[in-house]
């Protein structure tokens, strides 16, 4: 996928994401999260699971938005914890 598009498709996840978790980000927080959640969860359910999504815009979003939700999970129980 190119990069302007992963970036567009970045920021909304962040953004959906954001929503979901009733957090409070910035743009640039929000396409951080939500490049860096599609990259691990595809790390995570390719490789590790043996399970692939689909190269369309749609499935590269979902796993975004999850990868997201799980970031911003994992930063506030490390936040929580320290």
């Amino acid at each position: 996928m190119g990069w302007l598009i992963t970036i567009i498709l970045g920021g909304l996840a962040g953004w959906i994401a954001e929503k979901i978790m009733k957090a409070n980000h910035g743009l640039l927080t929000n396409i951080i999260l939500g490049i860096v959640g599609a990259f691990v969860l595809n790390l995570i359910l390719g490789p590790v699971l043996g399970l692939y999504t689909a190269e369309t815009w749609i499935a590269y979003l979902i796993v975004a938005i999850i990868g997201a939700c799980g970031l911003i999970a994992i930063w506030r129980a490390v936040k929580g914890h320290a």
